[in-house]
């Protein structure tokens, strides 16, 4: 007779059976934020618009998104979550280059943390008419969020290569479906 195993948590599907479609979504989410930015940026120096107009494509239909200090730092924690909980699926390089997003990520979280404590407290950073972060005072904020968002994505793509064509020791130790072309190894 054999003993029955307990259900597998929320965090052991996540990083298991679930950990290929919660990163899809999860990097759906990603990409779909930096391309906001990238749109902004569009918007600034190949559109000529004036910065209190380049909102996004979403902040085009709703303004206040691009002001939100709340929404900002909401989806720094959930970027910082994100990456946190999907960790442990990443074995090898793989999780090397995630675990470089989340440092990163984790940074990033510090200065929308600062903003929102600004925003909270109702005084701003040296005496600045808006919300500054410590960053922001040598780069202005909209291509210091495009900056965050594109370093804390690129070691993410990195480590999705080697998550998604692990070499053969990577391979076995992996606890999810997520590898392409089983039974090939790459350098």
């Amino acid at each position: 007779m054999t003993e029955a195993r307990p259900p597998a948590s929320l965090f052991a599907k996540l990083n298991g059976s679930w950990h290929e479609p919660a990163l899809r979504i999860f990097m759906a989410i990603v990409i779909l934020h930096l391309a906001e930015h990238v749109v902004q940026a569009v918007q600034v120096y190949a559109l000529g618009w004036p910065l209190h107009q380049a909102r996004g494509l979403l902040g085009q239909v709703f303004p206040w998104l691009v002001h939100s200090e709340v929404l900002h730092y909401g989806y720094a924690v959930i970027m910082l979550v994100g990456i946190w909980i999907l960790l442990p699926g990443f074995v090898g390089r793989a999780r090397s280059w995630w675990l470089a997003a989340l440092v990163i990520q984790f940074w990033h979280h510090i200065e929308h943390a600062l903003l929102q404590g600004q925003v909270i407290v109702g005084r701003n950073l040296l005496g600045s008419p808006v919300p500054t972060s410590i960053i922001q005072l040598w780069i202005p904020r909209l291509e210091l969020h495009l900056f965050y968002n594109t370093v804390v994505f690129v070691p993410m793509v990195v480590a999705m290569l080697y998550h998604l064509f692990p070499g053969e020791s990577e391979r076995s130790a992996m606890r999810c479906s997520c590898a392409l072309r089983p039974g090939t190894a790459t350098a």
